[in-house]
């Protein structure tokens, strides 16, 4: 007998659920014994020969040097840029790569790979395996991601983390609107939120940046990350 249009539904519905569980099972499994990681956001549209993609590598480079896996989309631009430099040092140079119809293959640059269907159980595994965050230059994903990150961390509902924004020319005139108009003139983020961003213009002054933050192995806390440093505390809203 065959299924009505609303009994075919839910099978359909039932098949999704489980491959989302089978995305987080396999996400968490394959990176639950690694040491906490930097994750590098930033568009997969950079040539090599662009300084962003250059900084990229050394910061990947700088990274694993802290004793830090580098977490990367995958894909190019940034990404390999990222994933090269941590891998070039010797480091593990991981890869949280994303299925779409018109996106190109990993980069070479990876050591351990892990694929997804899904945009949010991707972004999941991002923060829950990292202790720091590098924002390079980018588009809406690069937005996406940043903007995510900083919302679980000014909500509380992630422990506080490093974001670095790599670029003051780039991300300098996005700083400004937003004390200017969502900070000073509507309120619409409290004062001292727009501490949890740090600039920075050089892949040196981006370590440094991570402060205390240290690549150590995951202890029992679900939520296991490091402080950050004190000159960035984020007060929690009363």
């Amino acid at each position: 007998m065959p299924l009505s249009p609303t009994g075919a539904k839910t099978e359909e519905n039932s098949w999704r659920m489980f491959r989302i569980l089978g995305e987080f099972v396999e996400g968490f499994q394959s990176l639950s014994e690694l040491p906490k990681a930097v994750t590098i956001f930033g568009s997969a549209r950079t040539p090599v020969n662009d300084p962003y993609y250059q900084a990229a590598v050394e910061i990947g480079r700088l990274a694993v040097q802290r004793g830090h896996p580098v977490i990367t989309g995958g894909g190019p631009g940034i990404m390999e840029a990222g994933n090269k430099g941590a891998r070039e040092a010797g480091g593990t140079s991981i890869g949280l790569s994303i299925q779409l119809p018109m996106e190109q293959s990993s980069n070479p640059y990876i050591n351990h790979e892990v694929k997804f269907h899904y945009f949010f159980v991707r972004k999941v595994m991002f923060l829950k395996h990292t202790c720091a965050v590098v924002v390079m230059p980018g588009g809406f994903g690069t937005m996406d991601e940043l903007f995510e990150t900083v919302t679980l961390v000014q909500t509380h509902k992630i422990p506080p983390m490093p974001i670095v924004l790599y670029g003051r020319q780039f991300w300098g005139g996005l700083m400004a609107w937003m004390k200017q108009s969502m900070e000073d003139k509507y309120g619409y983020i409290s004062h001292g939120d727009l501490d949890l961003l740090h600039l920075a213009d050089s892949p040196e002054e981006a370590i440094a940046a991570l402060g205390d933050a240290v690549g150590k192995p995951p202890a029992n806390h679900d939520t296991d990350t490091v402080p950050l440093p004190q000159t960035r505390r984020h007060q929690r809203r009363t």
